[in-house]
């Protein structure tokens, strides 16, 4: 409004005034747009008032929302910072009682560790001490089969000992334990293949020869029972009896018999066997079972030479004091044959191989 311009300056236009009425009129005339213009000017200085009126109650009334907006905003905001306090103490504490938690979970777990690891070396040096007593065991049980194998002259005990070995290293099944059970199981083979004189059955037939002497008829021994004649068979008809044999014939054979019995031809090949008097045959038999028991003690001691010297004269006793056509005197000559036979100088063999297996285990290489 201040850069409007007053239009009654502009007068230089206008018509000069006269002393008729025609400038009243005229006057009148230019007052009239002048006063529409200071109307149209107030009504729209009061319509911008209006309108800043209500834009200023508007703004007023957005400002308060506003305001109210914060207000509220601010409560919840400070509501939510108590809570989000009273959390994070909640949050501290909770992290405080984790950490101690944590702290003691890590002490129980160092502690279960050094307990673990104490369990394993017990477990470990147990095991290493059943090992070492099983290798100590055998090596033991071994030696001591050695020993009576060497004593007895079977091999019987230390197959016995070997094949038990063997059994409880399978079970054990530990591979440093392998290389003894591998030279377990050789050792065993090579037994098995080796003949040896088996000392318990020579020592049986030994005592079996000593019992029949007592029994074994001599070459000058008289009275033998007689050989049963064959029965003839009987006719069945009443003739055929009737004339078969009579009373008297029956006597005669009869008679014989009895004849052949006390009466004995033979070819004499030995005299000295037939010479024997009682007494001396009571002495050959003593002196032949003391040979076999010498040959038995021989056995026993591992002498074989002195055995194959018994036993060589013993079967030369039998062929030339006792009757040897009988069967009891072939099945007799034929044992001592055979234990003469058997009664060879062997070496037991020696289990080396498991030995050494067993001290290199033993040692722990």
């Amino acid at each position: 409004m201040s850069g409007m311009k007053p239009e009654h300056d502009d007068t230089s236009n206008l018509p000069p005034l006269g002393p008729t009425t025609e400038p009243l009129a005229n006057a009148s005339e230019f007052t009239s747009p002048r006063t529409d213009a200071n109307t149209w000017l107030i009504r729209s200085i009061g319509a911008l008032a209006v309108v800043g009126a209500v834009g200023s109650g508007l703004m007023w009334a957005k400002l308060s929302g506003i305001q109210e907006q914060l207000a509220r905003q601010s409560a919840d905001t400070g509501s939510q910072a108590v809570e989000a306090r009273v959390t994070s103490k909640q949050a501290e504490e909770l992290a405080r009682e984790t950490a101690a938690r944590l702290s003691v979970t890590d002490a129980k777990l160092s502690e279960v560790a050094l307990q673990r690891s104490q369990l394993e070396d017990l477990m470990q040096s147990l095991s290493r001490s059943r090992d070492e007593n099983l290798v100590v065991d055998i090596e033991s049980a071994i030696r001591l089969a050695q020993q009576q194998a060497q004593l007895t002259g079977s091999v019987q005990p230390l197959l016995a000992a070997l094949n038990s070995a063997e059994q409880r290293l399978t079970k054990v099944a530990q591979p440093r334990l392998a290389p003894v059970l591998r030279a377990v199981t050789r050792d065993i083979e090579r037994i098995k293949a080796t003949a040896v004189a088996d000392t318990p059955a020579l020592l049986f037939k030994l005592d079996e020869l000593v019992r029949v002497v007592d029994t074994l008829p001599l070459l000058n021994a008289v009275g033998n029972a007689p050989k049963e004649k064959p029965v003839q068979a009987v006719p069945t008809t009443s003739w055929a009896k009737a004339i078969s044999m009579s009373w008297w014939e029956k006597v005669l054979s009869d008679v014989w018999d009895d004849a052949q019995s006390l009466i004995r031809v033979s070819r004499i090949g030995k005299p000295e066997a037939s010479m024997l008097s009682p007494d001396q045959s009571f002495f050959v038999r003593e002196n032949l079972k003391l040979r076999l028991l010498n040959a038995r003690l021989g056995l026993l001691a591992r002498h074989f030479d002195a055995v194959q010297s018994d036993m060589k004269q013993a079967n030369d006793d039998l062929v030339r004091y006792f009757d040897m056509q009988t069967r009891q005197g072939q099945t007799t000559l034929a044992l001592a044959r055979e234990v003469l036979a058997q009664a060879k100088q062997i070496e037991i063999p020696r289990v080396d191989d498991t030995i050494a297996a067993l001290t290199t285990a033993a040692a722990g290489r």
